[in-house]
This record gives structure tokens, sequence and C-alpha cells, in this order.
């Protein structure tokens, strides 16, 4: 018999009372799994923020423990005869330079011709382009025109001189002659070995327009001279360009301004994940307070390690305190630069030496080698963040607490599905026996009924 009819016999063991029983088991055996498996989830959400505040102060306290970073420089120029950038490493020092004289290009130009199709040579041939000291042989013919030695020039010589046209008036077309490089040893002439040009515009008549010079400047008052305005071997890491005449004055620092942008970033990393794990381990009376990480040793061990580091960290030669590193009493990081820039302009080496590792200079004059206390750090924190670290195997523990959760949430909605369906079949039965017994109750009424009635 169909649930559907479930009832219909005795009006007592009808569905909406089987229903009532199957929720009453659920609400007993399936809710509170439903609820600690949201509980588990939650756990695995906050996990996961707290994961990533430790991955970015790990990334943070990574760009710090490198010396490299301590390499970088930083150059202010005063003035706009030349612009500078210096390489990492390179020397720190205040310097002048006064530009008199800019690098130029040699120029040349040729004789008139009255149109680009003229035709210069009479005959075949070969010139010769000389640029410097570099020479550069072409072919041409009866046809070549001006248009075409112009072309021809910059296929063969194009890496020592360009070749343009240009129309200086109406019938006056002219073959234009540039060096690549500049400096005084750039000069431009065409010699006709063949002597079957059409004439002497491209020899006798080549002129210089411009002629090639090197550049000259002082530094420190010490004349230099250079055939580029692009110097670089004048100090070795420094990339020198003289822009025009005139005095500048350069100052090539260390790189200060990147360092404190990444001592903050660290700043503001290391704050931002002990704010979320004093927040999920927090211990209250209050559910609404309280913490869900509030009773795992792990979070609680992790929180701890963190804020102990801060103070175990330094190689046995000093303290983070000591170069403007505090933290107040709810436990908020704070870096106070103008003490750390004082500790700097000190002892730079030093500086370098705690915080990325290096030889140290005790206040005796003896040095001793330290570890550097980003790289101390980065060694706490990697125990934590690395595969298989203490913050995976907790998050394996969630994950596996969730799927025995669920494991035994199926086997116990199997169960109740099972037992209501053969409840269902058993109260089916029941149901027909006792329409059954209505029935032949009813006939025997009808039955005595029909008999008082014969006896009236």
């Amino acid at each position: 018999m169909g649930i559907s009819a479930l009832g219909t016999g005795s009006s007592i063991l009808t569905q909406d009372l089987l229903d009532k029983l199957k929720a009453a088991d659920e609400q007993a055996q399936i809710q509170p799994l439903d609820l600690e498996i949201a509980n588990q989830k939650d756990k695995l959400a906050e996990y996961n923020v707290i994961d990533a505040n430790i991955t970015n102060l790990y990334d943070a306290i990574g760009e710090l423990k490198t010396p490299a970073l301590f390499d970088e420089r930083q150059v202010s120029v005063d003035g706009t005869s030349v612009e500078i950038s210096a390489a990492a490493n390179s020397d720190i020092q205040d310097f002048t330079l006064e530009v008199t004289q800019l690098a130029t290009k040699e120029i040349a130009e040729s004789g008139s011709y009255t149109d680009t199709t003229d035709t210069i040579a009479n005959g075949a041939g070969t010139l010769t382009l000389n640029v410097g000291d570099q020479s550069f042989d072409i072919d041409y013919t009866d046809t070549m025109t001006l248009d075409d030695l112009k072309k021809a020039i910059n296929d063969v010589a194009g890496d020592a001189a360009n070749a343009t046209i240009v129309k200086v008036g109406d019938g006056d077309f002219r073959l234009f002659l540039n060096s690549v490089d500049t400096g005084s040893n750039q000069a431009i002439s065409i010699t006709d070995n063949s002597g079957n040009l059409s004439g002497t515009q491209l020899t006798d008549d080549m002129t210089t327009v411009q002629e090639g010079v090197d550049a000259e400047f002082t530094f420190n008052g010490e004349s230099i001279t250079r055939s580029s305005n692009n110097v670089d071997d004048l100090i070795t890491g420094y990339d020198i360009t003289l822009k025009s005449l005139g005095t500048s004055v350069v100052s090539v620092e260390q790189n200060r301004d990147n360092i404190m942008e990444k001592l903050d970033s660290f700043v503001e990393k290391y704050n931002a994940a002990m704010d979320e794990l004093a927040r999920a381990t927090k211990n209250s009376t209050d559910p609404n307070e309280r913490g869900i990480f509030a009773g795992e040793s792990s979070m609680r061990a992790l929180q701890a390690s963190l804020r102990s580091m801060m103070d175990s960290v330094g190689g046995g030669v000093g303290t983070i305190y000591e170069y403007g590193f505090d933290i107040d009493k709810d436990g908020k990081l704070t870096l106070d630069k103008t003490v750390l820039n004082k500790k700097i302009d000190e002892n730079p080496a030093n500086v370098e030496a705690f915080f990325s590792g290096g030889e140290f200079e005790k206040a005796d004059g003896t040095t001793t080698t330290v570890e550097g206390i980003f790289v101390e750090m980065n060694a706490t924190v990697e125990s934590y963040t690395k595969f298989n670290g203490l913050l995976d195997n907790f998050k394996d523990y969630i994950n596996d607490s969730i799927s025995s959760l669920e494991e035994s949430k199926e086997k116990a909605q199997e169960r109740i599905e099972s037992r209501y369906a053969t409840m269902q079949q058993q109260f089916a039965a029941y149901d027909a026996m006792i329409a059954q017994f209505n029935n032949s109750a009813s006939a025997f009424q009808q039955m005595m009924d029909a008999t008082k009635s014969d006896d009236n």
C-alpha cells in the first residue's frame, strides 16, 4: 500500500504522525552534526584569514632579510644639466658636474639635385662612404637615382650613418648624412672609386653642416672628455646622461625610502596577523565575544611565538627596541624612524648586519657574525607556513573533522531513512488490519441492527 493511503483505514497511523516521529529523530541525531559541521567550516574560514595574514607577514619579512635591500641607491640632482642613475652597491658620495659642451653628431650635406629621381652616375661603379674610421662600399649603376642611393646607404651603413633627402627649395634636393654616434671622430665623406659619378655633388660638393664634437664636463672641477653624452664609465655603477650646459650638484645615497617602505609593510603585516590571532583566540564567557579558536592550543602557540620572537631576535648584539621598534601594552608594533635613521647615520654597516646578517662591530671594536633579525624571524614564521608545517597540519585537522562529521551525518541519515521506510510498511500493515477489524465490526453491527428490527 502506498504511503499516500496511510491512515485511511484507522485515522490513527497517519503520514503526519510518521513525519513528526522522523523529524524528532533528525533533530536528535542530524541537527547536532549539522551544527558541528557549520562550526568546523567557520573554523576553516577563520583559519584561511589567519593563514593569509601569516603569509603576508612572511613575505614582508622575506623582503627585509636580504642584504641586497641595503645596497640599493637613491640619487638626487640639484640642477638640470645631467640625469644620473646608480646601480646597487655603487659608491655613496656627493659631487658636482659642470657640463661645458655636449657631444654632437657629424652632419654632412651633398650638392644640389633637381629631383629625387635624378640619376647620380653615367655608368656602373663603386663609391665608398667613410664615417669616422669605418668604410662602406656601395655599388652604383647608370640608372641609380638619388633616392636609390639614400636607400642603399641606409641598408649598407645604417649602423654608422643615416641618410635622408631634404627639399631645400624648388628644384633643390640634397642628400643629408648624419652619424649615428656622437664625437669628434665621426667625419663623413664619400669617395668615387670608379669615376663614373655624374657630378661632384657627392664628393667635392659634400659639405659639413655640423661637426661632431666630444662632450666636455668637469667632475668636482676635474676636466673630463667623452665622445658620447651617455657616460657609464666615469664611476662604476653610475649611468650619467649629459642633458644641457650648466652645473648640477649630485648626491648618491642609500635608498632609505625603500628600506622604510618595506619596514612599514612589515609593521603593518605583523600587527594585522596579531590582531586577527587575538580576536580568534579571545577567551570570554560571552559566546558573542569568545574567539572561535579560544580553545585551540596550536593557534595560541602561534600567537605566543610571534610575540616572543620580537624579544628574542638580535643574535646577542642588541634588541629591536634599540633600533626604533616598540610594542605597546596591547601588542601593537610601532617603528620610530628618527631613532632608526640615527642608527643608520652612525653605523650603516651595523644596521645592515643586525637586520639582514653579516659582520657586526661591537662597542669594544671586535666583530662577530650575526644571522640578522629578519633571517631569524623568517625561520620562526616559516616553521608555521612551510609545507606540512603547523598551519598545514591544523588545516588538515579541520578538513578531516569536517569529512568525518559529514560521513557520520550521511550514515545517520541513512539509518533514519531505512528505519522510517520500515515503519512506513509496518504502519501500512497495521492500518490495513485496523481497517479490516473496523469493517468486520461494521458488518456485525449491521447484522445486530437487522435482527433487532425483525424482532420488533
